[in-house]
C-alpha cells in the first residue's frame, strides 16, 4: 500500500502554482501552518500564520476576523484583530484525538471582502468512523441486486454524429434500470477502430445537469460510459435542469430517508450496477478490465460500485461524499450531504433516518473493497470534510494510494486528475 503526501514532483509543482496564483496580481488572505505538510500528531501544537497580500506585497493595517476550531463545528477561538504589518501568528492549536483543526479568516482588503483558511490534520490515518454496519448489510444489498437483475435492460443507443469524430463514436444511451419503466441515461464513447477495449464507468457528482462524454480517455484506447443518476435524459437544455434542480429534484439526497427500501440512493446504487451490465454487453469491451471513477457524490458511487460488483477491477475516488454521515451526532464533521447537523435535527435526526443512513454510508461499503483504489482530496474541503473521507479511507484494506493536495477545497488540480488518469491507464492497459 502507498500513502502519497506530495511525493509526486508534479503535484508539488502544481501546489506551488496554486498557492502562487493567489499572490500574483490580486489581493488575498493566505493562511499557512508551521508544518509544511500540515500534518501533526495528536496533542502536538500547530501554529497558523495569516498574511494579507496585494500584488505579492504585505498589506498593513487590515482588520480581520478569524476563528479556529474543528471543521464544521462551533469554533473554539474567535477574535478580531488589526494586522499592522500584514502578518499574524495564531499559536497553540491542537487536538487530543484524531481529526482536523481549521483556521478560517475573513476581512476587507482594498474594499473587497476576502477569505482564507488552512486546516491542520492531527493523526488523520487514525480517524475511525462513527457509523456502524447493520447485521444484514450485505444480505440487504445482495437482495437488492438480485431483484434489479430481473429487470430487462431494454437498451436504446443512438449515435451522436455531432459528438463523434474519426477516432471516437459517441452514443446517447438509455437502459432500463432497477424497476420496470425506470431509465438510466448516459453518454457512451467507444474507439472507432475495431478491437476489444477496457472500460471506465464514470459516475457523477451531485446535482442535476447534462453530460457530454469523455473522449479524452477514449482516444487513449478506453471505452467510457458517463452516466446521470436521476432517470432523466442527459442532453437537454440548461434551463430544464435548473427547473429540476430547484423544483422536483431539490434536496433529492433526503428523499425517503426514513425507509431503507425507498431511499433515493437505492435506485442510484442499483443504476451503477446496471451500467456495468451494459458495459459487459458491448461487443467492443474486452470483458475483463473495468474501472469506476468519480468525485464527490461520484467518489462515493465509485466506492459503492466497486464494493457491490466484483466485476470492477479498480477504482478512483476523489473526496467521496456520503462518508461517515453520523459524524455530527458525535460532535465532529460528517460527510455530505450533512444530514445530521444540529440545524437539520428536527427533520433528520430520527432513529429511522439514522438507521437508513447506515445502509448507504460509504464507510460500510469501503470495508468491502477488494480491488486497488486511487484516492485524492484536500484538507480545506468544506463540502466533503476530510474527517469524513478519512473515516472511509482508513477502513479500506485493499491496495490503496492516497494523493493529498492539502490547500485544495472541493475541487481537484489538473495534476491530481493527470495522476489519476495515469494510474487508471496503467492498470487497464497493463502498462505497470
Amino acid at each position: 500500500m502507498k500513502y502519497l503526501l506530495f511525493v509526486s514532483l508534479m503535484l508539488v509543482a502544481a501546489t506551488h502554482t496554486y498557492a502562487g496564483s493567489c499572490l500574483a496580481g490580486k489581493d488575498t488572505i493566505i493562511v499557512t501552518l508551521n508544518h509544511n505538510d500540515w500534518v501533526y500528531k495528536t496533542n502536538e501544537k500547530a501554529t497558523f500564520t495569516i498574511r494579507v497580500m496585494s500584488d505579492g506585497k504585505a498589506v498593513k493595517n487590515v482588520r480581520l476576523y478569524y476563528e479556529v476550531g474543528r471543521e464544521k463545528m462551533t469554533p473554539d477561538k474567535t477574535d478580531s484583530v488589526t494586522l499592522e504589518d500584514g502578518l499574524l501568528k495564531v499559536e497553540g492549536g491542537t487536538l487530543k484525538d484524531p481529526g482536523f483543526l481549521r483556521c478560517y479568516v475573513r476581512g476587507r482588503v482594498n474594499g473587497q471582502l476576502l477569505t482564507g483558511m488552512a486546516t491542520a490534520a492531527f493523526s488523520p490515518l487514525e480517524i475511525k468512523p462513527t457509523t456502524t454496519v447493520p447485521d444484514d448489510f450485505e444480505a440487504f444489498w445482495d437482495s437488492a441486486k438480485a431483484n434489479a437483475a430481473k429487470i430487462p435492460m431494454d437498451v436504446k443507443a443512438t449515435l451522436m454524429p455531432e459528438r463523434s469524430d474519426d477516432k471516437v463514436n459517441t452514443f446517447l444511451v438509455s437502459i432500463q434500470s432497477y424497476e420496470f419503466k425506470n431509465r438510466l441515461y448516459g453518454i457512451l464513447c467507444v474507439p472507432k477502430k475495431e478491437g476489444k477495449y477496457p472500460a471506465i464507468l464514470e459516475v457523477p457528482g451531485a446535482g442535476v445537469r447534462s453530460y457530454y462524454g469523455n473522449k479524452t480517455m477514449t482516444v487513449k484506447g478506453i471505452i467510457t460510459f458517463q452516466i446521470g443518476i436521476h432517470g432523466i435524459p442527459v442532453t437537454m437544455s440548461g434551463p430544464v435542469y435548473d427547473d429540476l434542480r430547484f423544483g422536483a429534484l431539490r434536496d433529492y439526497q433526503t428523499y425517503n430517508l426514513d425507509d431503507r427500501d425507498r431511499y433515493y440512493y437505492k435506485r442510484v446504487y442499483m443504476g451503477c450496477i446496471r451500467a456495468i451490465d451494459y458495459i459487459f454487453s458491448l461487443p467492443s469491451f474486452d470483458g475483463q478490465n473495468l474501472a469506476v471513477s468519480g468525485g464527490s457524490q461520484g467518489g462515493a458511487l465509485a466506492i459503492v460500485t466497486a464494493a457491490l460488483d466484483r466485476r470492477v477491477k479498480c477504482l478512483a475516488s476523489f473526496y467521496p461524499a456520503l462518508s461517515d454521515l453520523t459524524g455530527y451526532l458525535y460532535n465532529r464533521a460528517g460527510g455530505w450531504p450533512h444530514l445530521f447537523t444540529k440545524a437539520n435535527a428536527a427533520f433528520t435526526n430520527k432513529p429511522d433516518k439514522i438507521n437508513t443512513s447506515r445502509y448507504y454510508d460509504v464507510v460500510n461499503f469501503a470495508r468491502l473493497i477488494k480491488v486497488p483504489g486511487f484516492y485524492s482530496w484536500g484538507y480545506n474541503d468544506v463540502t466533503c470534510p476530510p474527517t469524513s473521507t478519512y473515516a472511509a479511507y482508513n477502513v479500506i484494506t485493499a491496495p490503496k494510494q492516497l494523493l493529498i493536495a492539502k490547500e485544495t477545497g472541493h475541487f481537484s488540480l489538473e495534476s491530481q486528475r493527470d495522476k489519476k488518469n495515469e494510474w487508471l491507464l496503467g492498470l487497464l492497459l497493463h502498462k505497470e
